[in-house]
């Protein structure tokens, strides 16, 4: 059963519950009045469920931060409330304004405290509980956030068999509907990136690795890049994407950013002058007696005099390298 049923189940017993506990309430003073008690048990539980509803983006996470910053209100309208100034002898002539007083005091500190505490980082609080520190969630164990470009971009599912990923995987509801538009696209192009990228969580899904799907809806109006920031910023987790400039948003709000191209160009084998390595020539070079070669990564390696060995792994030694606007060339002679 998906979170979204669960949920709307939870909700429909909520509802016949309270309903059946005012009728049998109502029962107890009259008979013939059990409906009236359903009536009022069935509105309140529609009240809760509409507060519950408005709160759907409040984690578990930030009520704990908000009923921390309660007491504390509460703890310093106490400690207001009893300065001699409210203990006079007005208070008695006057109870009821005094009373009001107070609960305007308690009322307004609890709320500072609330909004002050939802306002806070957590290694903020340490300022209020100096010996005691919040243990900050390792990096890898923070959940990770996909977006539609690296779902498409399809490479996920061996990273994660890899076990370079670490922590729960997180695909938003708009993702998917983005990605089942593609696929349903009269356009071959996004059609064929579109089912590409659920084959890839489908993929996932086979080989056991654990994708949750988070269904919080945004305001139309929102991009995909907009959503995943908020959504992002909602969880406190990080986003895992390929897309240069979402990642530079994310980054401004403070957010962990994991780009998968910039990964792949920290992986780039490093080549220098001397060092000695097997290469496929597939191709003629430039100049006559050149010959052309790849690494893994995609590098070009322009090997001296090897045209005649074009089809055959030859051990290759490198001469040295020049940086152009296409990218890195590296130049390299045949080992005698």
């Amino acid at each position: 059963m998906s979170t979204a049923a669960l949920l709307n189940v939870t909700r429909m017993f909520f509802l016949l519950l309270t309903g059946f506990i005012g009728a049998s309430v109502a029962m107890g003073e009259a008979t013939e009045i059990w409906w009236f008690g359903s009536l009022i048990g069935i509105g309140f539980a529609s009240i809760v469920i509409v507060v519950d509803v408005m709160l759907r983006h409040l984690s578990i996470r930030s009520f704990s931060h908000g009923t921390f910053g309660l007491l504390i209100g509460l703890l310093c309208a106490w400690l207001v409330t009893r300065i001699g100034f409210f203990q006079a002898g007005w208070v008695d002539q006057f109870q009821l304004a005094g009373n009001i007083f107070n609960l305007a005091i308690f009322l307004a500190f609890g709320f500072i405290g609330v909004m002050l505490a939802l306002r806070s980082k957590r290694e903020e609080f340490s300022l209020l509980i100096p010996y005691v520190r919040f243990r900050q969630d390792a990096l890898q164990d923070l959940p990770t956030l996909l977006d539609t470009n690296i779902v498409i971009d399809g490479r996920i599912p061996g990273i994660c068999a890899a076990g370079f990923l670490g922590g729960s995987l997180v695909v938003p509801r708009f993702v998917l509907d983005e990605l089942q538009k593609m696929a349903e696209s009269a356009d071959e192009i996004k059609r064929s990136r579109g089912k590409r990228g659920l084959d890839a969580l489908n993929a996932m899904k086979s080989e056991n690795i654990e994708i949750e799907i988070r269904e919080e809806t945004f305001d139309s109006g929102f991009s995909s890049e907009a959503k995943m920031v908020q959504l992002a910023d909602l969880m406190g987790a990080r986003i895992l994407t390929n897309d240069g400039n979402l990642g530079k948003v994310a980054r401004l709000k403070g957010l962990n950013v994991l780009n998968l191209n910039e990964l792949a160009l920290a992986l780039r084998p490093i080549v220098s002058p001397g060092d000695e390595l097997d290469l496929e020539l597939v191709k003629e070079g430039k100049d006559d007696h050149q010959a052309v070669g790849y690494l893994p990564d995609g590098t070009m390696i322009v090997v001296n005099h090897g045209k005649r060995h074009i089809g055959t792994l030859q051990h290759v030694v490198v001469a040295g390298a020049v940086q152009t606007s296409a990218g890195r060339l590296i130049f390299a002679e045949l080992r005698r």
